[in-house]
């Protein structure tokens, strides 16, 4: 175990990292910014994650449609989260130019969200959920580790503009809406139908379809949020230009 003690971790950036078990005695925690899988959490002898949740329920009620299993609760929720990436995309191209490529923190940009999104449904709806063996889009973008298995020989795009990630996202899009349209609950409830191979991802082997499926959901539910928090940011740092009055 590592215990920093007498530490002055003023403005330190904890990325990607566990905490699971960390304990956080006598510090002095102002201003602080905590985002991620967030279990129980104590503060001051208070669990407050069920607080946190409650709010997150209220500000995101597609939270509520993502947690069922019911069919129509699946297909309304992708219903939300289709029309919530259709407003954002609207609002950055309303943006200054150059926008959707620009990231907050080292966070990713719109348009790198948007291939990670791309990458997630290669991963875990057209491998987990449909059992599918074709090749990963090359435009998608995942840990590098990873991509280096996933592209192979393929050669990935260096920058590719909004318009080329969303008609891509649309294709994907399609694919979802088709199979959600008729799904039961019995073929959610069955084993995903994983490849037998060792591509990405070989931890989904022996979760259900409906699992493997809420993995596409969450991930299109969590960046959204994430997206629309860096373009908050980035719309405070670029004000519109005053309107100069004529005449």
């Amino acid at each position: 175990m590592r215990r920093f003690v007498d530490e002055d971790l003023t403005g330190a950036e904890f990325r990607e990292v566990d905490l699971t078990r960390a304990r956080f005695v006598g510090v002095v925690m102002d201003d602080a910014d905590i985002d991620g899988q967030v279990g129980r959490l104590v503060v001051n002898g208070v669990e407050v994650m069920a607080f946190v949740e409650a709010e997150l329920d209220r500000r995101y009620p597609v939270r509520l449609l993502l947690r069922s299993d019911e069919p129509d609760d699946l297909r309304g929720a992708w219903r939300l989260l289709r029309e919530e990436w259709a407003g954002t995309v609207a609002r950055v191209r309303a943006m200054p130019e150059g926008t959707e490529h620009r990231g907050v923190g080292g966070e990713w940009s719109m348009v790198q969200t948007l291939r990670h999104l791309v990458f997630v449904h290669d991963s875990w709806f057209r491998r987990c959920v449909l059992g599918l063996t074709e090749p990963f889009t090359t435009l998608g973008l995942g840990p590098p580790v990873v991509m280096e298995q996933v592209l192979g020989d393929a050669v990935e795009p260096p920058r590719p503009s909004l318009g080329e990630v969303l008609a891509v996202r649309e294709r994907q899009a399609a694919e979802v809406e088709a199979w959600l349209a008729d799904v039961t609950p019995d073929r959610l409830a069955a084993s995903a139908p994983v490849p037998d191979d060792d591509r990405w991802p070989p931890y989904a082997r022996g979760r259900t379809v409906r699992r493997c499926l809420g993995t596409v959901l969450n991930e299109e539910h969590a960046h959204h949020r994430f997206c629309v928090r860096d373009l908050d940011t980035l719309a405070r740092e670029d004000p519109p230009a005053p309107v100069v009055p004529v005449g």
